[in-house]
């Protein structure tokens, strides 16, 4: 039996249908626009909270295929509904911002924008999470479902994520009332590229894919003292050290085995010249965790250790290490393992079978999770798009590291990326608008 499905899959690939045929039709008309689209996108990242022009420009789009848009919605973010009738109601995000980092890339449309952010200085930027890829995919969809409306019924609801590289957009459009102010999903779906898998295929996981991101500060208290008389000191630097030794141990023995969760010490910062010795050391962490039991015990862990060490250096109370662990995190991507199967199903009927593949759990972090862990339930999945160039595909199979997300050399290939994108979900976006109650 399940061979047979297989091959009936086969065969609908090899002979699509009257809206996979329309569909393939309109995106080849299509790319040549969506192409320089995507790379004046590239060519002019804004970052998290200020991509002002960007959604400007994406809303402009919008309501010139006939969607109703609405801008600075939680930031600038934008919510673009088309309605066709009785049916179900369908969200596909797209996120907008870039990151601070010089493009390194020397592709033609490389950027070489700068611009100031929250701190006031001047950095430049770079989509290198390929948000930009993700826009272009997001509008490309929106150009073919408008034009082929006499094949679905419901309500399209696009929505231009602001701010998620800082873990901030969904929230902010979610307190801002998304699903007060405008219609409830059945269903969220969102794409995000992949640095690991080909362009021209796509990847999905059930269950968790992404973990919870969480960044945690710890402020270690001393006694300061010339660098020459250690011991009329209490050195935090080296309390600090010892902190950062002892967390290693957290993960390795304190989580189950069988459980994931990633603990790294990105920061540590204290001291002034060579021969003087601080009364306080920062230390930055950023924790990566998928259950909360684990979350939390990883929580207590620090505390612990934290507070023991300076128990152990003989401070007093007042200058005991303080932790600081933010009441707001990324909360981890959970793919509704239903809906999986079914946009795994039509992604198979739009590419074949052999360009799906099992994508596994990453703790990488993203916030597109929270459109659906709401008190509304909403099943979401966000899968992965395919983007690395053939020759960076044959070195990654040969063992060799490529570029991946945040990196300055990171780039997708854009032509099958896109093409691949919007085929794919505009099929899944009509067969989700088509479903029967």
């Amino acid at each position: 039996m399940l061979s047979f499905m297989w091959f009936l899959v086969f065969l609908t690939a090899l002979n699509p249908g009257p809206v996979q045929q329309q569909i393939e039709s309109l995106v080849e008309e299509d790319t040549e626009y969506l192409v320089k689209f995507y790379e004046e996108l590239h060519e002019k990242p804004e970052l998290s909270l200020y991509e002002k022009e960007t959604a400007s420009s994406l809303a402009a789009e919008m309501r010139e295929i006939g969607f109703d848009v609405t801008e600075n919605f939680g930031g600038y973010g934008i919510v673009c509904i088309m309605r066709n009738g009785e049916g179900p109601t369908i969200l596909y995000r797209t996120d907008m911002d870039g990151l601070p980092v010089v493009e390194k890339t020397e592709l033609p449309y490389a950027s070489g924008y700068k611009m100031k952010g929250a701190n006031t200085e001047e950095v430049s930027t770079m989509h290198a999470c390929g948000h930009d890829m993700h826009m272009t995919v997001w509008l490309g969809t929106a150009r073919a479902l408008a034009q082929m409306k006499d094949q679905w019924q419901g309500t399209l609801m696009f929505i231009g994520e602001p701010a998620e590289e800082i873990g901030a957009g969904s929230r902010m459009m979610l307190e801002e009332g998304l699903y007060e102010k405008f219609p409830v999903p059945e269903y969220g779906v969102g794409l995000h590229c992949s640095p690991e898998i080909a362009a021209g295929k796509v990847g999905f996981g059930k269950g968790y894919t992404m973990a919870r991101a969480e960044s945690i500060d710890i402020e270690v208290y001393g006694v300061g003292a010339h660098g020459a008389s250690p011991h009329k000191s209490v050195d935090p630097v080296v309390l600090a050290s010892l902190m950062v030794m002892e967390l290693q141990t957290v993960v390795s023995r304190n989580v189950d085995p069988i459980e994931s969760a990633v603990l790294t010490v990105g920061v540590i910062n204290g001291g002034t010249k060579h021969n003087i010795i601080p009364d306080k050391v920062t230390l930055q962490i950023t924790l990566r965790t998928y259950k909360d039991e684990v979350r939390y015990m990883i929580h207590k862990r620090i505390r612990e250790i934290a507070r023991g060490i300076a128990i152990s250096a003989g401070l007093s109370e007042d200058k005991y290490p303080v932790v600081t662990i933010p009441e707001n995190s990324t909360a981890p991507n959970y793919n509704d393992p239903q809906l999986v199967d079914r946009l795994v199903s039509i992604s198979e009927q739009t590419l074949g079978s052999e360009f799906v593949v099992e994508a596994t759990p990453k703790m990488v972090a993203e916030d597109f999770s929270h459109y659906g862990q709401t008190d509304h339930d909403v099943p979401t999945v966000l899968f992965w798009l395919g983007t690395v160039p053939p020759d960076r595909m044959v070195a990654l199979e040969n063992g060799e590291s490529v570029p991946a997300l945040h990196s300055p050399f990171y780039y997708p290939d854009p032509i099958p990326s896109i093409e691949t994108g919007v085929k794919v979900v505009s099929n899944m976006l009509v067969d989700l608008m088509n479903e029967k109650g």
